[in-house]
């Protein structure tokens, strides 16, 4: 779970520097020391390490003499422990000092601790709460030589899954993970005792492979010890202060702040108990951090009875009234992007939970404005939040089947009709009972027959295939539907420009209310305008939070994530998908697209991890078709590259049959799509053959350098492949260049030709040298493999010149040892030569 930030730790270790570790309490500050100090002392070095205790920070000397140093009779002064201490730092070898929470040391240690550094330069690595306020003692210790700062954030969705599935011992489904990841704001120690309590209460069971919720909560008093020791530091006003929240759930700051004195709220803020977020609608709002600490308050007796603590919050909500330039694109992707990192640093637990409430309290409300008035408008008012929101389907099924129609206003009944039919694919009764029951209100309803047209052209082109030529009509009866949908079918069929033409006069719907900009949006990305369309994209997306538009949060995300994966912004589209998977499962007109984005995140660890089945995608539904309309949608390009391929020639007929499967659906978009991923992975002749025939089918050139590269690579003309290298005009695709030469690089060790591999290793060092920014990890791999040890590395590189014996004499092992050493790493890269694998591991490693 550390592994990265533990090198980090090492990295600046072995320049001489010191490193301050910081974090929220259960962050895996002291989780990460261990792992330091365990490498450390592998390595050889000599650590000192020392563990601040809570119950011992009033007692003299108590963390120094945890060291067990060898002291002279009557010599236990500052000085002389110093003294001691100075001259073990100072004996032969590497020596580290480890000071573990180090707000909890004795004032008499910190003084040791301090004479000790003035004399020794040995580097010191400590841990502290991040908000914490130090002692001049402490910053007499830490404040000597070079150092650095590791913040360990809270984690993200992915991260998550991967804890709760090692804890568990499998995998959880979305919503699992999703409600883990929200109650305990992504604190390591909270997620991993809320999957254990939750376990030992029987809250969560395993069915079907996947360990899932048995109610609505993960709360049981199995819990209440990890809290407490989380709410030990506390003041009884900071303690009362949280009573209030717990009572409040979400309010608005201003509420707060007529109960909570502000040096209460700032207090809690800075401990990270409390949360403010900016609502679009109510102004600043704050919430208890992590959410499961309001659990534990609502569950106590205490917090019950307290009647005059109600009654002041009570009296106070009463008397409180009710609220309700010319920049060019690299610009505008610069801010949107800016912003995004800024976000990151963001709680996106918390705002999930914020979502969560704001809809739950949204759907309450209009569900008893229908049972108090069961019309066809109060049923499309509950329903419409279905659409994007999470959705209680027997709720959705009562309100469908008990509206009654006559009288109602026809966009409401079309609204009514279209939910059913939804609910008829949910319930997996399949296409053709969804189109049934539009049909059958089309002929009930002839007003509305283009209306019901319209949708069964959206329905079947969205789960089933694009017809041949894109229906028109209904666009004279309806307008706006009917060339929204229409823009919607050019853009799956590949015709991105005439779904920008078809939408641009188009009048807006409000029964699809996020489709126009959704095809505005996906369609400037097919056209090769990324840029644009992530800063479109990203813009929605800001702004759909803001206005806790679920529904709008997670298409927009969509379309960015694609926009930032081409880009090579790997970092940014996870946290992205993180922040929409912490919401749970969406409503179910865009769980399709939240599908497809776990698809996306599982992509990478599914291809190269040891234990695939850890892979977040193992979340996404499997019960869906193998081809769909947009990228990830269908299942079938994630199979084929997260499936064991280890020969080259049957990784291209697999390609090929399903990239001719999705032109036969008409689903050329994800078509060109998978045609270009593939490519990229393994480059070869069928591959590249399918995808220069879309590209000119649908008259898309932006891509024209790529495929000239493309066919230099696959043919195997390296002297015109370093021409066009020597003359390539960064492009939309200077990432895909990268994965391409890399790609080709490991194709050519696999099948065993040495020169081929050697010149597009040659091409590809160039290209990274050119185009530093573009030339980061490859995302993919098409052979499934196991890292190397570092071991395993450093032989694998001397492999290619060197002979066994000699490898053996400079290392100071056997050359038997040499000799599997070597083989193992043929197994797992997959590597059919040792010059192979040189040539392989040489090129995989990081520019010096």
């Amino acid at each position: 779970m550390f592994d990265s930030e533990v090198q980090r730790v090492l990295d600046y270790v072995a320049q001489g520097i010191g490193v301050r570790i910081v974090g929220v309490p259960g962050s895996g500050k002291s989780t990460v020391v261990r792992s330091v100090v365990t490498s450390l002392e592998k390595s050889g070095a000599v650590v000192h390490a020392i563990a601040g205790l809570r119950t011992h920070r009033n007692i003299p000397y108590a963390a120094i003499k945890s060291l067990g140093l060898d002291l002279r009779p009557g010599r236990s002064g500052v000085l002389d422990l110093a003294d001691v201490l100075s001259s073990n730092l100072a004996m032969m070898g590497k020596h580290v000092l480890v000071v573990d929470d180090i707000h909890f040391v004795d004032n008499e240690s910190l003084a040791v601790l301090e004479a000790v550094r003035s004399r020794s330069s040995s580097p010191l690595v400590a841990t502290a709460p991040e908000t914490l306020s130090f002692s001049r003692g402490q910053l007499a210790v830490l404040n000597h030589g070079r150092e650095a700062v590791l913040q360990l954030d809270p984690l993200h969705y992915e991260q998550v899954h991967t804890l709760v599935s090692q804890v568990l011992g499998g995998p959880a489904d979305a919503d699992t993970t999703a409600r883990i990841l929200t109650k305990s704001a992504g604190n390591p120690r909270l997620i991993v005792k809320i999957a254990e309590t939750a376990s030992l209460s029987d809250l969560v069971v395993q069915r079907g492979g996947l360990w899932r919720m048995t109610s609505d909560t993960l709360w049981s008093d199995h819990l209440r010890g990890t809290i407490e020791a989380l709410l030990a530091e506390l003041t009884p006003e900071e303690f009362t202060g949280l009573n209030i929240m717990a009572i409040l759930g979400t309010a608005r700051l201003d509420i707060l702040q007529k109960i909570i004195t502000p040096d209460v709220l700032d207090t809690l803020e800075r401990r990270g108990f409390l949360t403010v977020l900016d609502d679009h609608h109510n102004g600043p709002t704050a919430a208890i951090s992590p959410p499961v600490m309001a659990d534990y308050f609502r569950g106590q007796k205490a917090l019950r009875d307290r009647h005059l603590l109600r009654s002041r919050i009570a009296g106070v909500l009463d008397s409180t009234p009710q609220s309700a330039d010319t920049i060019t694109t690299s610009d505008s992707l610069s801010r949107v992007l800016a912003a995004l990192r800024r976000e990151r640093s963001s709680d996106d637990a918390v705002t999930a939970r914020h979502f969560h409430e704001h809809s739950a309290v949204r759907e309450r409300a209009r569900f008893e404005r229908w049972e108090a008035n069961k019309s066809a408008a109060n049923a499309a008012a509950l329903l419409r939040i279905y659409w994007g929101a999470p959705v209680d389907v027997k709720r959705a099924q009562r309100v469908c089947t008990e509206t009654p129609t006559h009288d109602a206003d026809p966009s409401d009944l079309l609204l009514l009709t279209i939910t059913k039919a939804l609910l008829a694919i949910n319930a997996g009764r399949g296409l053709n009972a969804a189109v049934e029951v539009l049909k059958d209100f089309g002929e009930a309803h002839p007003g509305q027959k283009a209306g019901a047209e319209a949708a069964i052209l959206f329905l079947s082109g969205s789960h089933g295939r694009v017809p041949e030529a894109p229906i028109h009509t209904g666009v004279d009866q309806n307008p706006g539907i009917g060339h929204l949908i229409q823009g919607l079918m050019h853009l799956y069929r590949f015709n991105p420009e005439t779904a920008l033409d078809t939408i641009k006069d188009a009048e807006d719907d409000e029964t699809f209310p996020h489709l126009r900009p959704f095809i505005n949006g996906f369609s400037l990305f097919a056209a090769g305008r990324i840029d644009e369309s992530l800063v479109f994209a990203l813009d929605w997306r800001a702004e759909a939070r803001k206005n806790l538009d679920q529904f709008g949060v997670v298409t927009s995300s969509y379309i960015a994530v694609h926009g930032l994966f081409y880009r090579g912004y790997f970092e940014e589209a996870e946290y992205l998908m993180s922040s929409v998977f912490a919401m749970g499962r969406p409503g179910f007109v865009v769980d399709i697209l939240y599908d497809a984005m776990l698809r996306l995140a599982g992509l990478r660890h599914a291809t190269s991890s040891s234990a695939p089945e850890l892979s977040i995608a193992t979340q996404a539904r499997t019960e869906v078709p193998d081809v769909g309309p947009l990228p990830g949608v269908g299942k079938g390009a994630y199979v084929l590259v997260a499936g064991s391929n280890t020969r080259a020639a049957g990784f291209d007929r697999r390609a090929g049959l399903l990239i001719k499967r999705q032109l036969k659906s008409g689903y050329v978009l994800e078509a060109m799509m998978t045609s270009l991923l593939c490519t990229c992975l393994s480059p070869g002749l069928p591959v590249l053959d399918l995808l220069k025939k879309i590209l000119r089918d649908s008259n898309i050139t932006v891509h024209d350098q790529f495929l000239a590269i493309a066919t230099a690579v696959v043919e195997g003309d390296h002297d015109l492949l370093g021409i066009l290298l020597k003359h390539y005009e960064p492009d939309i695709n200077l990432y895909q260049v990268g994965m391409l030469l890399q790609g080709g690089l490991k194709r050519h060790v696999l099948e065993g030709d040495a020169t081929a591999a050697e010149a597009l290793a040659e091409a590809s060092s160039q290209f990274a040298a050119s185009f530093p920014a573009a030339f980061e990890p490859l995302s993919f791999s098409t052979v499934k493999s196991v890292p190397l040890t570092e071991r395993e590395t450093e032989i694998a590189v001397m492999a290619g010149y060197r002979s066994n014996v000699e490898i053996a004499e400079q290392l100071g092992i056997s050359a038997r040892t040499v000799e599997n050493h070597i083989s193992n790493a043929l197994r797992k890269t997959g590597a059919t030569s040792r010059n192979s694998l040189f040539i392989l591991v040489r090129n995989s490693l990081p520019p010096t």
